[in-house]
């Protein structure tokens, strides 16, 4: 498998890009910065984060700010951040029951209070900073629609609450008749229900970015970045070569480039592979028979297959997913950039049509519609785990990337550690990052594919039905 490639032109717009930030397409200076302290490689909810927190911690210490210059390949927040679904949803028993067995309960019970930690973290943030990005906090309910997933949902949850697992606290199974009637899904089979919240990820990225570019960080959008020099300089400054825009240099680099990461490093080819999802918009025709569901909303049907799903405050819905349609067909999805072009394979692109009628209770004469359908390309980790802090080999590199699509959790506090490390030089351990989320060497060797195994193991269950 050939290193990714770097970020196609004219992708598909999504839903949360219809209504542009003037950043969008920002340059601070017609020429790049010649040097810079810091550069961020990339422009979406890693990059924008990171100089968040270091601006943050330069203000909070009474020390002037680093230079710093943030390179985007394309417009501001026009990678997976700006293609989701809207969810800001911890996970604190699907994937912690999972870490459980193979990792332990105190590595389980880490990775989950530190997702469940990011949820009034960023509340915190928007608040105090008077963002506008349509932040709900609200439950999620996780809907299981087959005795087995149901089974295998309640396993885990069995198992994290027997162990006093503190999140647990906050987590809520029904099961039976009374799961399809808390949940308002047809056909429900049991249900979960945790905190969560939802929002316009675009809305709040650009507005970090702003600050960021008021406080004086060079932002360069449209300035893919297609070389690193392998070694620094005699002053300690290593070379960023760009595609068409010339050069800077950068004593300290962080790479915040997800499914993109390889173009550059090449070590990250088959770490963090570009997986393309699809997302849309449905709009009901008559509101009046379409009750707005109340939470957030995973439904599950397999391991593997599900929509993710939240209301908007105007009364449409935002749902992604599809894998149903298209997931056996790796092709379709996997190591892919072409976020330009739906997924037709399965008529995944008209997987959203009648959706809400045929899935939600209530909403049979709403006569909803899909207005509109997206793609996007999410950076998934070998392992099941992102990739976060100094980059081996490479002094006073670092990164941030490799989240499995399921960022929105991970990343505010995973870049909170990263500018501890970059700022202060401190050590991974002391930054309260998951262990497992830390980037070795030995990670980098691992021939583990996760991605390939959970795709073929999917493929031999369909291939016994």
């Amino acid at each position: 498998m050939a290193p990714s490639p770097l970020p196609v032109p004219n992708s598909t717009t999504s839903f949360w890009r219809t209504e542009l930030h003037p950043i969008d397409d920002h340059r601070s200076t017609p020429e790049l910065p010649s040097e810079v302290d810091i550069a961020i490689v990339g422009a979406g909810y890693a990059g924008a984060s990171v100089v968040y927190h270091i601006l943050d911690k330069s203000k909070a210490k009474g020390v002037p700010r680093p230079s710093i210059a943030i390179l985007e390949a394309r417009q501001a927040c026009s990678g997976a951040t700006g293609r989701n679904g809207g969810h800001l949803k911890p996970d604190p028993y699907n994937r912690p029951a999972s870490l459980a067995v193979t990792h332990g309960f105190e590595i389980a019970a880490e990775c989950a209070s530190f997702e469940a930690a990011t949820l009034p973290a960023l509340k915190k943030v928007i608040e105090e900073e008077q963002i506008d990005c349509d932040f709900v906090l609200t439950r999620a309910v996780d809907a299981l629609m087959t005795d087995s997933i149901n089974e295998r949902m309640k396993a885990g949850f069995d198992l994290l609450q027997k162990a006093g697992i503190s999140v647990m606290d906050d987590v809520f199974y029904q099961g039976g008749p009374e799961a399809e009637q808390l949940s308002g899904v047809k056909g429900a089979k049991g249900c979960v229900t945790y905190s969560a919240g939802h929002l316009w990820p675009y809305k709040l990225i650009c507005a970090l970015l702003q600050k960021a570019v008021d406080a004086g960080v060079n932002l360069q959008t449209h300035t893919p970045v297609t070389r690193v020099s392998d070694k620094p300089d005699g002053e300690g400054y290593y070379t960023i070569t760009t595609k068409e825009r010339g050069s800077l240099k950068a004593k300290k680099i962080v790479y915040a480039t997800n499914g993109y990461t390889s173009s550059i490093l090449p070590e990250f080819e088959n770490k963090i592979v570009p997986v393309k999802g699809i997302c849309s918009h449905i709009v009901p025709r008559k509101p009046s028979c379409a009750p707005l569901p109340k939470n957030s909303y995973m439904i599950r049907w397999s391991p593997t297959e599900y929509e993710y799903l939240i209301p908007r405050l105007d009364g449409s819905i935002i749902v992604g997913g599809a894998r149903s349609r298209f997931y056996s067909d790796l092709d379709s999805w996997y190591n892919t950039v072409g976020d330009d072009k739906l997924i037709t394979t399965g008529n995944a692109h008209h997987h959203f049509d009648d959706y809400m009628q045929k899935v939600f209770k209530g909403w049979e004469d709403s006569e909803a519609y899909t207005e509109n359908v997206w793609t996007g390309i999410m950076g998934y980790s070998s392992d099941g785990w992102p990739f976060i802090g100094p980059v081996p080999r490479r002094p006073n590199q670092f990164i941030i990337a490799g989240f499995t699509g399921h960022g929105m959790p991970q990343i505010f506090l995973s870049a909170k550690g990263i500018a501890d490390m970059v700022v202060e030089g401190s050590s991974f351990k002391s930054t309260g990052v998951p262990r497992v989320y830390e980037l070795t060497q030995e990670r980098l060797d691992s021939k583990e594919n996760a991605i390939l195994a959970s795709w073929a193991a999917h493929n031999q269950t369909q291939s016994r039905l």
